[in-house]
């Protein structure tokens, strides 16, 4: 029997450079890593590879590996089967991708042999059905990286490499394939040689000069950011900088917590928006800071006439076929680097301390202005839940480091400007646009953070998306229980508004047409207390809804996973 494979091999190489969990939904291109970890529990020695977490399905794996990165920053692996596995993590491969969310995903390949020629070769019919010409190229639009194990030789070289690669900014994910016999090859040991990340850019002094002197020279300057608390020590960093000019900060499409909702520069969110926002509409300078969209051009953008900088770690964005932002300078740069660099050139800097004190001013009016109109809404109807009210009720409920992870979609705006997080790293989303991401990615963040508080707030969409199933069931499994909201409209409304986006007046307006309609209602909290023994409740009273948040939030920090559906007005 042998006892050290290329399979072993492998999993050694993941434990080298720090993989802590493995996200795995096993399939018949598995046998050599499912002897590795029982051989390895039969010795005692299992601690030196990434300890299985089993998921029934794949797009829980993905997410829960890309929520644990989040969370980390470091790389976590997931295994599924050929062909089949790797096209049911799509969707979460997309929003790893998109979030830029480092992750290593391996994939067996059908074996290479039929007639007995090597260990591990044919003998099963669906070795022959899931063999495709190139496994690789269903995923290459999404990875950094991607390679096939030939040999076992070199398998730590290529493991090492592949993660290198997911944690160099911009971090990504990468895929490695390797066929039945090369993973059954047997070995002699040999260690591993991790490779870490490349060291993050900064800006050059010339950049770092033409950029302050923009800032500190412009009337209305503004910064517009989507991720820069990606990374929670860069959120400082915009503040000391915001707040030597007094800079109003504008969170486009936000991902994280990039500027502290309870500080008076923060001018608000922008998802969709259908009109212009004044705050970008009336700048005179827009310092981009990592985002992918900051504006939507055909509705809201700044003034034809404003000078515009980019700093980002992908300022070119060569992963979007179409997309212009029209800067007067792009540049590539860690951002809590850069926000350093030119935090400390402003303060080098002469500046117009009147100009500044009246930008202050005008700050702190329309915060406060902001704060009245958003404090109203939240006021509670006597028979109607509001989705204000739910998210005001949800931050009553909660504590200032619990960690929030949102995928509310058409809530989106609502969820960040009733939330009001201010605490770097307390909410998170997917970063793309397949729906499900929360359901796994509560698990990694979970294991991430076992003494946080995690809670999701999403649509009931969204809720399905997620296999909450199999995410329910893995949570129980693992000991990490979460509270899901869900908003709860019974339907789609993303859909319908992007009709009537386009087709205002049309047939599917006139006739209120627009297949969207979840009737009749699923019992969504049940699936979870089926599957994965949580406590659920759906709520329809504005006045229970209070309580019932008090008793979901207890009965998580007890240990017991809790979803809680919220009736709102129907799509």
């Amino acid at each position: 029997m042998p006892e050290y494979t290329t399979s072993t091999a492998f999993l050694e190489a993941l434990g080298e450079a720090g993989v802590r969990y493995l996200f795995a939904n096993l399939g018949s291109d598995h046998p050599g890593l499912i002897e590795a970890y029982a051989l390895a529990r039969a010795q005692g020695r299992a601690d030196r590879f990434p300890e299985i977490v089993i998921c029934p399905h794949e797009s829980v794996a993905l997410s829960a590996a890309q929520g644990y990165a989040q969370v980390t920053g470091e790389p976590q692996a997931v295994v599924v089967h050929v062909d089949c596995g790797t096209q049911n993590v799509g969707g979460m491969l997309h929003n790893a991708a998109k979030a830029r969310i480092p992750v290593l995903l391996f994939a067996g390949a059908s074996p290479v042999t039929q007639e007995g020629e090597l260990p591990g070769g044919r003998n099963e019919f669906i070795h022959w059905i899931q063999d495709v010409h190139d496994q690789r190229g269903i995923v290459r639009g999404y990875t950094k990286y991607d390679n096939e194990i030939r040999t076992g030789h070199n398998v730590k070289q290529l493991v090492h490499r592949a993660l290198q690669i997911a944690r160099s900014s911009p971090a990504g994910p990468v895929y490695l394939v390797g066929a039945r016999e090369v993973m059954e090859q047997v070995l002699d040991s040999r260690p591993g040689v991790p490779l870490p990340a490349v060291e993050p850019a900064v800006l050059a002094p010339s950049t770092v000069r033409h950029i302050a002197k923009a800032l500190t020279t412009a009337k209305k300057p503004v910064v517009v950011t989507s991720y820069a608390g990606r990374d929670p020590l860069a959120v400082p960093e915009l503040v000391r900088l915001c707040e030597q000019l007094a800079i109003p900060v504008l969170e486009s499409v936000p991902t994280y917590v990039n500027f502290p909702a309870s500080n008076p520069l923060h001018a608000g969110y922008q998802w969709n928006t259908r009109e212009p926002n004044p705050v970008l509409a009336e700048a005179d300078m827009v310092l981009v800071l990592g985002s992918d969209v900051p504006w939507i051009p055909v509705s809201n953008r700044p003034a034809a006439d404003a000078r515009v900088f980019v700093v980002d770690i992908d300022p070119l964005k060569e992963q979007m076929p179409l997309w212009q932002v029209p800067a007067e300078l792009f540049a590539c740069a860690d951002l809590r680097a850069a926000l350093g660099q030119l935090a400390d050139a402003v303060a080098t800097s002469e500046i117009d301390a009147e100009l500044v004190a009246t930008r202050r001013a005008a700050a702190v009016a329309g915060y406060e202005r902001q704060g009245v109109e958003r404090s109203l809404a939240e006021t509670a109807l006597p028979d109607e839940i509001t989705p204000e009210y739910l998210v005001s009720c949800v931050r009553e409920a909660i504590t200032e480091d619990t960690i929030v992870l949102s995928e509310a979609i058409t809530g989106f705006q609502v969820v960040n400007e009733h939330l009001r997080r201010s605490v770097p790293g307390t909410l998170l989303g997917s970063g793309g646009g397949s729906l499900g991401w929360h359901a796994g990615a509560a698990i990694g963040v979970k294991l991430a953070a076992p003494d946080s508080l995690v809670v999701s707030l999403v649509g009931d969409g969204t809720y399905l998306f997620g296999v909450p199933s199999s995410a329910q069931w893995v949570a129980r499994r693992y000991g990490a229980p979460s509270l899901t909201v869900i908003i709860d409209n019974q339907g789609w409304k993303a859909p319908k508004q992007s009709t009537l986006a386009v087709h205002p007046t049309g047939a599917a307006a006139r006739n209120d047409d627009f297949g969207v309609s979840f009737a009749p209602s699923a019992d969504l909290p049940g699936i979870a207390m089926a599957a994965g023994g949580a406590w659920g409740r759906t709520v329809a009273d504005p006045a229970e809804l209070p309580v019932l948040l008090k008793d979901a939030v207890e009965m998580v920090r007890s240990g017991r996973g809790a979803v809680l559906a919220v009736r709102c007005e129907p799509v």
